[in-house]
């Protein structure tokens, strides 16, 4: 939310009694740092996404930097990464001290890192690339996996749109966020889902510092003696934290059918007016995302937002930001075309049908008046 109160806000926080005992269970424990509420969200969240490990950390950036250290990305190497993305996925290369090299979608139809553009950006100082799984849906696992086994790179899931998807964990490790906006929500937090053991071990151990004891242990007195075995950080995710990401968690099931509701419903009344990508595609339904002529998008917006509807933009292409005007900008032709033609509508668990028809009515109208005053 932001400071105007918004009648129709883009996201909204679904909690309740679940999430209050949770918080008021971790009070009593008197035990706040990172303990046995992040080991059982940790543990769950892994068996409920068949992933064989779960690591929390403190946001999705921190999950993003903690995996490209688990592949052991060296100062120079390349990472390919979508120009279409939240710059936390480019800023966790640049952090690492790695290029990031930007590629194009596949289409706006189609907002997900393109295979064929990653293969054309191939070079021997490839390390790894980043795939978005944007809007809720997923991009090609299948062909991002058979690339990067035919070319002996790595590949990661940047997958903070999709908590509750099938089919992730192909890569070395699919990193998801639970900030605010989010479709499970601790306020800030991150894990790392991963089948390979040594990654979840490293990042384990990399998260605390590079110690080789837990401070739950220490605490207990189980536990003296430590060393540290590389350079680690801290980004240790609080009890509080986890607990939250529990109580979200067992309703998450529940919160996807209500957005895939909504989402539904917007197609059905939109689809002849807007272009709606990743329309046919299995989706948890993070952002309701649509696009409108360009010059249009800016007068468009400002007519939802005198009706009382809040949007975004998810998102401008990271290669034309001031950050990264030193970074080679290939062309993205399809990342550009589709970052000044989107507009993201509201989408939560709260939206009603009534809601979702307000909004599209809104939409609709926006159109129709700007287009009239041209």
């Amino acid at each position: 939310m932001t400071d105007k109160a918004w009648r129709y806000p883009l996201s909204d926080i679904a909690y309740g009694a679940a999430e209050r005992d949770a918080v008021l269970r971790v009070l009593h424990s008197r035990w706040l740092t990172m303990g046995p509420e992040v080991e059982a969200f940790e543990s769950e969240f892994a068996q409920a996404h068949n992933i064989a490990h779960a690591v929390m950390v403190t946001s999705g950036t921190a999950a993003l930097e903690l995996a490209l250290d688990a592949l052991s990305l060296r100062p120079g190497d390349e990472v390919i990464v979508p120009a279409l993305t939240f710059v936390a996925t480019a800023n966790a290369v640049v952090r690492r001290g790695g290029v990031p090299i930007f590629a194009d979608i596949e289409s706006c139809a189609r907002p997900f890192l393109c295979v064929d553009d990653v293969r054309r950006r191939l070079t021997p100082r490839t390390r790894a690339f980043i795939a978005v799984h944007y809007g809720g849906a997923c991009a090609d696992i299948v062909g991002l996996s058979a690339l990067a086994r035919d070319h002996d790179v790595a590949w990661l899931e940047d997958a903070a749109h999709v908590p509750g998807a099938s089919g992730l964990g192909a890569s070395a490790a699919a990193c998801f966020s639970f900030y605010g906006n989010k479709n499970l929500v601790t306020g800030e937090g991150g894990m790392i889902a991963t089948n390979r053991a040594d990654i979840a071990d490293r990042v384990r151990r990399l998260r605390t510092h590079g110690l080789t004891r837990r401070s739950i242990d220490a605490a207990r007195g189980s536990v003296d003696a430590y060393d540290v075995l590389e350079h680690g950080t801290n980004a240790r995710p609080s009890e509080i934290q986890a607990a939250l990401g529990r109580a979200q968690l067992s309703k998450l099931a529940a919160h996807t059918d209500r957005r895939r509701a909504a989402r539904a419903r917007y197609v059905a009344r939109l689809k002849d007016d807007v272009v709606i990508p990743a329309v046919g595609l299995e989706t948890v339904a993070h952002l309701q995302t649509v696009l409108v002529p360009a010059e249009r998008r800016d007068e468009v917006r400002t007519a939802l937002h005198a009706a009382g509807v809040q949007t975004s933009v998810h998102y401008p292409c990271v290669h034309q930001l001031a950050a990264y005007a030193g970074v080679a900008r290939a062309a993205c032709p399809n990342a550009v075309r589709y970052a000044a033609q989107t507009i993201t509508l509201p989408l939560h668990p709260g939206l009603t049908t009534d809601d979702v028809d307000t909004i599209s009515n809104a939409l609709r109208d926006a159109i129709a008046h700007v287009g009239a005053g041209r």
